[in-house]
């Protein structure tokens, strides 16, 4: 996700995305009647699952961590509720968005990718306005609407006179940082918007990619 330099690692995320690909290739196999090698595929998606769980998450941490045997938290790990990886009540996810909220975010929600030192690059980096909706967004999931609606006003505050956002904010000074405008961060918004509102409405909200041709 964040092409992060250094060694090669088994990294978390793209555990949980292998697994989100074969997930939602089933149901389209599924739903459009089409002959796929379904045991296969359920296999190996279930082997994926178990061993995420196993090696990406650290109990000690309470948190999923950025690689396998790592303990590096990273604010992708907010992405796995989303998913439907796991559900939103599940006490790892619950544990992971709080460890999160409490190691790697501002008080008023501003999200960081990951603690310093997790990428050799020299100098370091603002708050990631995408992981920051990330955090409203696993949170209006997890039922926590209002602590969502919360962070979501305070990252909005952040954009610019013209209503743009850039794509990290210095916390300590307000400041926007890198990209502007960039799209990730406007992406991030409108979603956090859309997850919002369904909180609101109490509609269960489905995991990205899922349902799409039903």
């Amino acid at each position: 996700m964040w092409e992060v330099r250094g060694d090669d690692h088994q990294f978390v995320h793209s555990k949980v995305m292998c697994w989100v690909g074969l997930d939602r290739a089933i149901e389209m196999a599924e739903t459009l009647d089409f002959a796929e090698d379904d045991d296969r595929w359920s296999t190996v998606r279930e082997e994926i699952h178990e061993t995420v769980l196993e090696r990406g998450y650290d109990d000690e941490i309470g948190a999923f961590t950025q690689r396998y045997e790592g303990e590096t938290l990273d604010a992708t790990a907010l992405l796995v509720p989303l998913t439907g990886f796991l559900p939103p009540d599940d006490d790892r996810v619950v544990s992971t968005v709080d460890t999160i909220r409490e190691e790697l975010a501002t008080e008023d929600g501003l999200v960081f990718r990951y603690r310093d030192g997790a990428d050799p690059l020299p100098g370091e980096e603002g708050a990631f306005v995408l992981c920051s909706f990330w955090l409203v967004d696993a949170l209006a999931v997890c039922g926590r609407v209002e602590e969502a609606e919360t962070v979501f006003e305070n990252v909005v505050d952040y954009a610019g006179s013209l209503g743009l956002l850039s794509e990290e904010v210095d916390a300590e000074r307000g400041e926007l940082l890198g990209n502007y405008p960039q799209a990730f961060s406007h992406i991030g918004l409108v979603n956090a918007a859309l997850y919002l509102a369904e909180a609101r409405q109490d509609v269960e909200i489905q995991p990205f990619g899922a349902h799409s041709l039903d």
